[in-house]
């Protein structure tokens, strides 16, 4: 009989928790063995999990790797915005075990992401990117969207660059070179991404549409069942999909 997955949840109790643990009980592989929210005594930790999926809040990273207690237990991790010292701290976990951080965990969106690097590289066209949200985003344009536009100048061989980046788009012509941004908010939309790519007499649309948030925590699941048994060092969820090459883990 297969052994099940014994996972550990922190930030148990927040709307991705609660949806991870939700589709971890569902789960036949997958057991829930610690759940840890600001509520949970210090004395509960994750050094008998398998591995262990962190939807918490950047402020919560020392408290984390606590609770850890030095075990090298692979990490999953969809929090961002974290300091200098609390990267730090994600860091030197990675030494010992694998670590895998994603400001989403949509597989299709990390897809798309590789999808926009092929199209940019191939075609020197206008690139636009448009992002649509629920009424009750707070910030535009989205992180993803700024990430679709890194991946799209990587593709064309500026990594680690968007400018000239546009946004928001205001009156006058485009300028050679610039990439597009736009943002609109409203309903419950979970997430739409659309990635133009605009030529002469013809374009290019990659969109990507979330329906349920239910995907983020299946993205994180699979990234879960993906780290056990890895090499330490940094992981990414084009490891998880592979794409027909061979994991190797990377310097965080």
């Amino acid at each position: 009989m297969k052994t099940k997955l014994r996972l550990g949840l922190f930030g148990a109790s927040g709307r991705m928790g609660q949806l991870v643990r939700g589709l971890a009980l569902s789960s036949p592989d997958v057991e829930v063995v610690a759940e840890v929210d600001r509520e949970t005594p210090r004395t509960v930790g994750f050094s008998g999990c398998d591995v262990v999926i962190d939807f918490s809040l950047p402020g919560a990273t020392e408290e984390l790797l606590t609770r850890l207690e030095g075990a090298p237990v692979p990490l999953v991790t969809g929090v961002t915005g974290r300091s200098a010292v609390a990267r730090g701290l994600i860091e030197a976990h990675a030494q010992a075990a694998p670590v895998l951080i994603a400001s989403n965990f949509s597989l299709g969106l990390t897809l798309l992401h590789r999808l926009v690097a092929e199209a940019a590289r191939a075609v020197d066209w206008d690139l636009e990117i448009f992002e649509l949200h629920h009424s009750q985003k707070v910030d535009a344009p989205s992180g993803t969207a700024l990430a679709l536009a890194e991946s799209a100048a990587s593709g064309r061989g500026q990594p680690g660059t968007v400018t000239p980046l546009t946004f928001p788009r205001v009156s006058g012509q485009r300028q050679p070179g610039e990439l597009g941004l736009s943002a609109a908010r409203g309903g419950d939309v979970v997430g739409e991404h659309t990635v133009f790519l605009l030529g002469e007499g013809e374009r290019i649309e990659l969109t990507h549409r979330a329906t349920d948030r239910v995907i983020f925590a299946r993205g994180a699941l699979r990234a879960a069942r993906f780290l056990v048994g890895r090499e330490p060092g940094s992981y990414t969820l084009d490891d998880v999909l592979a794409f027909g090459h061979r994991v190797q883990a990377k310097p965080i």
